[in-house]
């Protein structure tokens, strides 16, 4: 079963040492953000209904506001209108002292309601924490982000992500992790634990880096929002529809969403492994530095103080799952109401993890489990979600620290990934990488085989903010609920007429 809801594949070419290369990218962006959709390569869209279409080469031509293409050598045309999402491919020049390589770059997502309509804005920023990437044998592939939101030393965090495409080539495994955005990134930790399992199951992490076996995941039988729209297309299975709404207020200003999921549950079942494909919105992604900047002057001051100062650090932290912007909380509906069942914790917008979240549902009455969800308007993709009632077992984990850690440059960095310290990796620097090798140890018979990556790091984006603090926007965001999400709301209908 697939575990990707956003994938990026990188495919490896020829070396080009001390030499550029060219790099190629098919991003999935809206279409409200795509001015010129006919001076663009586009080669795929997902439609208003849900529909994820891929088109034959070269791709589609636009006239008279219809797009013209070719789906399996058939003719094919839909309205612009009709378009949600265009598949464009981009080339630009990349330049590498190690190797060149050609990026095929598929950012998925689905963003539910956004109109069609075309803007002269820009794209938001890409998202930050460094990329992990996996050898499969013959290509590197982005498998992971990794600590995404640890935006400084005090939120330093562990990661554990699974890495999908990694395969043992001549008796190891090979990450390459890359920083890709303009921030400096430390990383403390970089271990494998390798799971090997039962060939019909899947291990999913929880987001203490427990691991559960999932024997039977079931659907929703049904999902939808507080407005009665069916999203059960969306959610019911790990595919290339992703349900993002737009950051907007909805017709009673409210900026959160309700979604309800019906899941089958079997007489007498006490708990159940609730598996959710989620990452952190591309807006919600671009609001971190949007609100980091309201800071001003003070902002290192601000940094220091998340640092060095235990009760403003767990001030923050209950702040953020007050919010729910970047970990979103799962209610079970009981014979009492809507309870709180557990956390589903944030990731980078780029790559979204499966995690588990174990809930409680010795009190739920009948054949059928409720779960609730609300999640504030353009901080959450939403992929898919299922339910395990499989008896829970322990999975043996063997963890693998690195033999060897190679910088770009060719310098070891092994002492800086291999335990959590005070040494870092710092690459200060976009387009930093280092290569890291694991010994693969021989697979356990009969058995299927996952492999985490268990990181732990932080990292500070570039921001040179001026000025004074925006106190009255920063005490309102303290203090009253959802303004931060309305605030991201004004900053989109900003974004959208060009402001």
């Amino acid at each position: 079963m697939p575990t990707r809801a956003l994938a990026v594949l990188l495919l490896l070419a020829v070396p080009c040492v001390q030499m550029g290369c060219y790099v190629r990218q098919v991003q999935h962006v809206p279409a409200a953000s795509v001015s010129q959709p006919e001076k663009e390569k586009i080669v795929g869209i997902t439609t208003v209904k849900g529909e994820a279409i891929s088109f034959n080469p070269p791709g589609a031509s636009i006239n008279d506001k219809i797009l013209h293409a070719s789906v399996n050598k058939m003719p094919y045309e839909i309205p612009l209108d009709q378009v949600e999402r265009y598949w464009v491919e981009r080339k630009e020049l990349s330049k590498g002292r190690t190797a060149g390589i050609i990026v095929a770059v598929a950012v998925v997502g689905v963003i539910a309601g956004v109109a069609a309509t075309h803007h002269s804005n820009p794209s938001p920023p890409k998202s930050s924490c460094p990329f992990i990437y996996s050898w499969n044998g013959s290509e590197y592939v982005l498998d992971a982000e990794t600590y995404a939101g640890a935006i400084t030393r005090g939120l330093e965090r562990d990661d554990y992500s699974e890495l999908e495409h990694l395969t043992a080539d001549k008796g190891f495994y090979r990450l390459m992790i890359t920083n890709e955005a303009e921030e400096t990134e430390f990383t403390n930790l970089m271990a494998l634990q390798v799971v090997d399992h039962p060939a019909q199951t899947q291990v999913v992490a929880d987001e203490s880096g427990n691991y559960h076996i999932v024997a039977a995941p079931q659907p929703p039988i049904s999902a939808r929002d507080n407005f009665g729209h069916d999203l059960l297309r969306w959610l019911e299975a790990p595919d290339r529809l992703i349900w993002e709404p737009e950051a907007a207020r909805d017709a009673s200003h409210g900026v959160r969403h309700e979604i309800t999921m019906t899941f089958p549950k079997p007489k007498g079942a006490t708990t159940a492994k609730l598996v959710a494909n989620a990452a952190t919105g591309t807006w919600g992604a671009f609001m971190i530095p949007e609100s980091l900047a309201l800071h001003g002057r003070d902002l290192e001051a601000w940094y220091q103080q998340i640092d060095n100062n235990q009760k403003e650090r767990e001030a923050l932290l209950a702040w953020s799952l007050r919010e729910e912007l970047y970990e979103l909380k799962v209610y079970v509906q009981e014979p009492t109401g809507w309870q709180l069942g557990g956390i589903i914790p944030g990731g980078g917008p780029v790559v979204a993890q499966n995690r588990a979240v174990l809930l409680d549902v010795s009190r739920v009455p009948g054949d059928e489990l409720h779960v609730q969800i609300r999640p504030p308007a353009g901080f959450w993709a939403l992929n898919y979600f299922a339910v395990d009632y499989s008896a829970e077992s322990l999975p043996r984990v063997e963890t693998l620290r690195p033999v060897k850690a190679l910088d770009e440059s060719g310098k070891s960095v092994l002492a800086e990934l291999s335990d959590v310290d005070d040494s870092y990796y710092t690459m200060p620097v976009q387009g930093n990488r280092a290569y890291v090798t694991f010994p693969a140890p021989a697979l356990r018979p009969g058995m299927r085989r996952t492999v985490f990556l268990h990181s732990r790091g932080y990292y500070r984006l570039h921001l040179t903010p001026q000025g004074e603090p925006n106190t009255a926007v920063l005490r309102e965001i303290g203090g009253v609920p959802d303004a931060a999400a309305r605030l991201a709301a004004l900053r989109y209908s900003q974004w959208q007429n060009g402001q």
